[in-house]
């Protein structure tokens, strides 16, 4: 048997209910909010579950990872040579193989190596524009042979602006300049000393003189000293 009246009825209580809960549902809502609102900003920043640790105010940003003792540097199978742990010292992160540390600096020889027989020019150009990075402790310790590059890039300019006790006065010669080689020396109140370009690419030289206050290169690659300037 069917009764028509109870589905009425039901019919009657839910869109009551329902709209009882229309009715309070925005005011529920400001009372949520106004609940949870507090309740996630009390505390300190970073003290809920999930936040970040508050930094170390000790800890400095750029500080380097520790490295391995001196002591403890020995490769997975073999010994290093004096040299080799020589050039290792202080270089290794923990955590490292130092082997690939000591491959990096066998390859930097290897590059220098290379480019000496392709030309010595090109080779000082590498280390002073620093193309070939670390060139220094890799030729102190495992190429000596290449020290005079070392020492004769120490003198030498890459592209760039140098001014009063950055500048040596001496003859230099540019290394594989583009056609937008151009350079300028100047003197005491921006006075014009020197300057040129070199539209074809060909090397030149040029005098850096003692009353030179600035000197400007730019797509000229390096500028390496000739002579006794080195």
């Amino acid at each position: 048997m069917r009764y028509p009246f109870l589905a009425g009825a039901a019919v009657v209580v839910m869109t009551a209910a329902l709209a009882a809960c229309g009715s309070s549902s925005s005011d529920g809502g400001k009372e949520q909010a106004a609940v949870a609102g507090p309740a996630a900003s009390s505390g300190p920043a970073g003290a809920g579950p999930g936040s970040p640790a508050p930094a170390d105010p000790k800890a400095s940003p750029t500080s380097e990872p520790p490295k391995i003792p001196s002591d403890e540097l020995t490769p997975a199978t073999g010994t290093f040579s004096k040299k080799q742990k020589e050039y290792l010292a202080d270089r290794v992160p923990k955590g490292m193989d130092p082997a690939a540390v000591l491959q990096t600096g066998q390859e930097t020889c290897d590059r220098l190596t290379y480019l000496v027989k392709v030309d010595r020019d090109t080779a000082v150009g590498a280390i002073v524009t620093g193309e070939i990075t670390d060139a220094k402790p890799a030729v102190e310790h495992l190429c000596v042979q290449h020290e005079d590059l070392v020492e004769r890039a120490s003198a030498g300019y890459p592209d760039g602006t140098y001014e009063d006790k950055q500048l040596r006065a001496g003859r230099y010669r540019d290394v594989t300049p583009t056609r937008t080689c151009s350079w300028q020396i100047t003197g005491a109140n921006g006075k014009d000393l020197a300057s040129g370009s070199s539209d074809d690419g060909k090397r030149t030289a040029i005098t850096i003189p003692q009353a030179a206050r600035a000197f400007t290169s730019t797509g000229c690659y390096a500028w390496l000293p000739e002579g006794d300037n080195g």
